[in-house]
C-alpha cells in the first residue's frame, strides 16, 4: 500500500478511537496494534516523558480523547508512564488499562473530585474564591467495579456533581436567554458516560448560540453583551477565550449562576481519603501554584492532608513557569517539590488536557523542568508499580502488606520505584495471586526473572 494511503488509513483508525461506541474503539485499537506489529507504524522505545493527569471524554477532554486514544498517543509519543484522571467517575479505568496492556505501555488510572477541608474553612486553597474547598485526587485505583460503601460513595460523587450542574444551568439559562440548554439534549450528548462537567456546558452554550445567531457579528455582539467583555471574532464559535469567558462570567465566583458552596456541598477530605484507601488507591493532595492563602500555608495544609491519609501530591507543571523567565510560581513549584521529597510524597504530574491549548505532555527539556525530571520519573514508576501490584494481588502501596514489609516510607518508595522500573507490561501477570507472606525482595526477584 502506498505511503500516503497507509497514512490516511491510520488517521481514520485513530479518529475511530474517539467513537462513543466502545466496540468501534476496540476494533480500531486492535487494527492499529496489528499494523504496529507488522512494522507499518513505528512505536518508539519508552523515554522519560510522562503524563499521569489526563482527563478523558468520560469527564472532559478538550480534544475529545477516549481512554484508548490517549493510551495510543502516549505509546506513539514514547511516554515512560501514562495515567488518566476523570472527575467523579472511574469510567475510563478498565478501557485505559486494557489498551495500555495491548500497547506495552506502563499505566495507572485515577479520579479527581472536590472536597471540603474544615481546618481551612476561612482560607482559599486551590478552588479560586472558595474557602475550604480543595480539588483532590486518588491515583492507582485497581478496578472500576466497586461494592458496598465504596460503590455508594462513588455514585454520590457523580450524582451530586450532576445535580449541581443542572441547578447551575437553570440559573445560567435565565441570564443567557434566548440561548438556553436542555441538559439531556444539549449537554449529556457530549459525553458517552453521562458524566457532564461545567466545561461541557460551556461548549454546549457556545454551540447553541452559534445555532441561534448565524452571522458572526450578531454572535460576537450577543456574547459581548451577556458576558460583559469584548469577544473577538477569532474566539468564535467556541474558541478557548470564549469558553473561558463563559465559565468565568456565568459559573465561577462572581458569575450570574454561581452560588457559594457550603460544607455540605462536597464530601469531607477525610471521608474521601477513607474511600480512596478502601478502594486500594493512593490519596493525593492537589497543589495549584502556591499563591492562595491556603497554599501559602503549605506545611500546615500538608499536615492536615497527610493526617487523613494523603500519601502523594499532584502538580501541573505547565501552569507554573514561563520558559526562560524565573517568577514567583516557578519558585513555588520548586519549593513544593522540595517539601514533597522531604516528606517522601510521590508526585503526580500531567497537563490535564481539559482546556483547549493544553499540551499533550510537559516540555521536560526546559531549563525550569529538567532538574525535576528525576523526581517525576521516580514517582511515576511508584504509581505504576502500585497499580499493578494492587490490581493483581492486593499488595499495593497503601496495603496492609506494605505496612508490614517496610520500616518507613523512604524504604517503601525505593521498592516501588525499583519494581516500576523493572516490571514490563507484558509481564504483569507474574504478580497475580501473590501471597501476603511474600517479601519485597522476593517480589523483585520474581519480576526480574520474567521481565
Amino acid at each position: 500500500m502506498p505511503t500516503k494511503e497507509r497514512s490516511i488509513l491510520v488517521e481514520e483508525l485513530e479518529r475511530k478511537l474517539d467513537s462513543f461506541d466502545p466496540d468501534e474503539r476496540m476494533q480500531a485499537l486492535t487494527a492499529l496494534c496489528e499494523k504496529a506489529e507488522a512494522g507499518e507504524i513505528d512505536l518508539p522505545e519508552a523515554g522519560t516523558d510522562i503524563n499521569l493527569h489526563c482527563h478523558t471524554f468520560f469527564s472532559y477532554n478538550a480534544y475529545s480523547y477516549s481512554p484508548s486514544k490517549f493510551a495510543w498517543l502516549a505509546r506513539k509519543a514514547g511516554l515512560a508512564v501514562a495515567g488518566v484522571v476523570d472527575f467523579d467517575v472511574l469510567d475510563a479505568l478498565e478501557e485505559f488499562l486494557a489498551a495500555a496492556r495491548m500497547l506495552g505501555l506502563k499505566a495507572c488510572a485515577g479520579l479527581e473530585t472536590r472536597v471540603y477541608v474544615p481546618e481551612f474553612a476561612t482560607r482559599v486553597i486551590n478552588s479560586p474564591g472558595e474557602p475550604g474547598i480543595s480539588y483532590h485526587m486518588g491515583v492507582g485505583f485497581p478496578k472500576a467495579e466497586l461494592a458496598g460503601e465504596q460503590k455508594q460513595f462513588l455514585l454520590n460523587l457523580r450524582d451530586t456533581a450532576q445535580k449541581r450542574n443542572r441547578d447551575l444551568m437553570g440559573r445560567v439559562n435565565q441570564h443567557l436567554k434566548p440561548v438556553e440548554l436542555d441538559y439531556e439534549k444539549d449537554v449529556l450528548v457530549l459525553t458517552p458516560g453521562g458524566n457532564a462537567t461545567e466545561r461541557h456546558m460551556c461548549f454546549a452554550y457556545a454551540q447553541k448560540a452559534k445555532e441561534i445567531f448565524s452571522d458572526e457579528d450578531g454572535l460576537a455582539k450577543f456574547w459581548s453583551e451577556k458576558l460583559g467583555v469584548e469577544i473577538e471574532p477569532l474566539a468564535l464559535p467556541h474558541g478557548r477565550k470564549l469558553l473561558d469567558a463563559i465559565r468565568a462570567k456565568t459559573m465561577k465566583r462572581g458569575g450570574v449562576g454561581y452560588i457559594p458552596p457550603d460544607k455540605g456541598s462536597f464530601p469531607m477530605m477525610a471521608d474521601t481519603n477513607r474511600f480512596i484507601l478502601a478502594c486500594g488507591a493512593i490519596p493525593v493532595h492537589t497543589w495549584l501554584d502556591g499563591t492562595s492563602q491556603g497554599e501559602k500555608d503549605i506545611e500546615e495544609l500538608l499536615d492536615v492532608a497527610m493526617s487523613t491519609g494523603a500519601a502523594a501530591i499532584n502538580v501541573i507543571p505547565d501552569r507554573n513557569y514561563t520558559p526562560g523567565a524565573k517568577n514567583e510560581k516557578t519558585d513555588n513549584l520548586y519549593h513544593v517539590i522540595e517539601l514533597a521529597e522531604k516528606r517522601h510524597l510521590p508526585v503526580v504530574v500531567g497537563t490535564e488536557m481539559n482546556s483547549p491549548g493544553q499540551k499533550f505532555v510537559d516540555d521536560y527539556k526546559t531549563e525550569e523542568l529538567s532538574p525535576l525530571v528525576p523526581v517525576f520519573l521516580k514517582s511515576a514508576h511508584i504509581f505504576y508499580a502500585h497499580s499493578v501490584l494492587q490490581r493483581k494481588s492486593g499488595l499495593g502501596y497503601t496495603s496492609e502488606w506494605a505496612k508490614k514489609n517496610f520500616n518507613n516510607v523512604a524504604e517503601k518508595n525505593k521498592f516501588f520505584e525499583r519494581l516500576g522500573i523493572v516490571l514490563k507490561p507484558q509481564s504483569e501477570d507474574t504478580l497475580i495471586g501473590l501471597s501476603e507472606d511474600i517479601t519485597a525482595e522476593e517480589v523483585l526477584e520474581k519480576v526480574t526473572r520474567t521481565s
